[in-house]
């Protein structure tokens, strides 16, 4: 499943983040690639916003078919997730949950994935914090309060993979009892399923500003 259904207003550019060009390949398509070219992804879920989902972007049609479908997402990330699982096939007993805004996922990082699911747990695409971290005073947010150690302390990407039945249950959960969460593996965690790292690389970077929007394009490389 790709999560695309934000509209990522802090890149800027006048268009929805996850279809700004990266060496001229929209940011989406060049996620999506990585997960319709698996040989053990047999349907790939694409969550969308609303009027994208009914009305696809140019570049996206004639790619849907037996393998991918388009679907609406919500207001909120766990809506659009919970949105992707409900049109899955029901055959598909585990599931892979990738933000489209991250465009370089490598392909040993969704097999390392996909084996820890398969085996019955969680497991995130994470890399080792290796900056000092420091953090806010809450009466001045410019004054450091204190140095965090760091030495547990990792980065969560995605993909993130599960069982199904596991992560349909933690999102159930969560919508009855509330309680948001950043990210699929923390309502995981929270109904006592153990979530294993997957070490990943800072290349699975995440587009969120302009200056990430940059170092993408370096990374893409020339222009396919």
């Amino acid at each position: 499943m790709l999560v695309a259904a934000g509209r990522g207003s802090r890149l800027g550019g006048g268009m929805p983040k996850q279809y700004q060009p990266i060496a001229g390949v929209p940011m989406v398509l060049r996620a999506l690639r990585a997960f319709t070219a698996h040989p053990e992804v047999v349907h790939v879920v694409l969550v969308l916003p609303a009027d994208d989902a009914s009305a696809a972007p140019d570049f996206l049609r004639g790619l849907t078919g037996p393998g991918l479908c388009l679907v609406a997402g919500g207001a909120e990330r766990a809506d659009s997730v919970a949105a992707g699982l409900a049109a899955l096939d029901p055959a598909c007993t585990t599931v892979l949950v990738h933000d489209a805004a991250r465009p370089f996922v490598q392909r040993d990082v969704i097999d390392a994935v996909i084996a820890r699911a398969r085996a019955g747990q969680g497991a995130v695409a994470a890399v080792p914090v290796s900056d000092t971290l420091k953090q806010a005073s809450p009466a001045d947010p410019t004054l450091i309060d204190g140095t965090v150690a760091r030495e547990r302390l990792w980065r969560a990407q995605t993909p993130q993979g599960f069982p199904r039945a596991v992560l349909q249950r933690a999102h159930e959960l969560a919508a009855r009892n509330g309680g948001p969460a950043t990210d699929d593996a923390a309502l995981v965690e929270r109904i006592g399923i153990p979530v294993h790292l997957v070490p990943d690389s800072a290349r699975n970077l995440k587009v969120t500003t302009p200056d990430d929007l940059a170092l993408a394009e370096l990374l893409a490389g020339p222009h396919e």
